[in-house]
């Protein structure tokens, strides 16, 4: 590896699994250590950090709806290996229901995951950012974000407010040199969708497939090489932005 992220700290939620775990394991192949993060303590974090070398990886428990938590979770990982300078707000919830059978419940839980724990965790990362003279934020979006399907509420609403929110804080940082950026994947081969193909017909699963321009399920590692790339100095000009990592798929006019 290169090396692209050399003493650069960095927190990602949601990474014993899926996208947030390949971009644990690439961005310390670049040379960051990292902070790993899931909802408890289990079995998939320590193995993770054992993988990784604690040298390199601390794992820490936390609801990211939960701000306190998420304060703390910040200020040990700091202590640990010093200020947090990257934040990949990877940790997220699927939502999907029909607007009047959706409870009020599950409108609660799915922004106070996808949208407000981005936000706990970026306000309890950004002071730091700022005394170290800079920073990067990448979340994880999604291609809901930007197309909408029926009786998936309120997911994509959560999403496009994440859109959102990137640009605003991206915007309100960019003088003092930190920058916000996100990307949003398409149908992509994490466990959750792996079960998921698994549980349907199989013509089913291949109509997904075919659905692809490219004729093929994305691998969490592509996510993770392009949050790489924005996490990195290569990408010091690029603020307030959302990539679309799904093979094409949004651009389809006809299904």
């Amino acid at each position: 590896m290169s090396s692209r992220l050399q003493g650069k700290v960095a927190l990602v939620t949601g990474s014993t699994q899926g996208i947030g775990k390949a971009v644990a394991r690439l961005f310390v192949a670049e040379g960051a250590r990292v902070i790993v993060n899931g909802l408890a303590a289990d079995a998939d974090g320590a193995a993770l950090v054992e993988e990784l070398g604690p040298e390199n990886a601390l794992f820490i428990a936390a609801d990211i709806a939960d701000e306190a938590a998420v304060r703390a979770m910040a200020a040990q990982g700091a202590e640990r290996f010093g200020p947090i300078t990257v934040l990949v707000n990877n940790a997220g919830m699927n939502v999907f229901a029909e607007p009047l059978e959706m409870t009020s419940a599950q409108w609660q839980r799915c922004f106070a995951v996808d949208l407000e724990g981005a936000l706990h965790c970026s306000r309890a990362v950004l002071p730091g950012m700022l005394a170290a003279g800079g920073g990067s934020i990448v979340n994880i979006a999604s291609v809901h974000g930007h197309r909408i399907i029926p009786d998936a509420f309120p997911y994509p609403v959560a999403k496009h407010a994440l859109i959102g929110l990137t640009k605003a804080l991206g915007i309100q940082y960019a003088a003092r040199n930190v920058r916000v950026n996100s990307i949003s994947p398409g149908l992509i081969l994490s466990e959750r969708v792996v079960q998921w193909l698994a549980s349907i017909p199989p013509e089913e699963a291949q109509r997904q497939v075919d659905l692809l321009p490219c004729k093929r399920v994305g691998e969490p590692l592509e996510v993770a090489y392009t949050a790489l790339f924005l996490a990195s100095d290569e990408a010091r000009f690029i603020n307030a932005t959302d990539i679309l990592i799904d093979g094409g798929r949004s651009q389809l006019y006809h299904e």
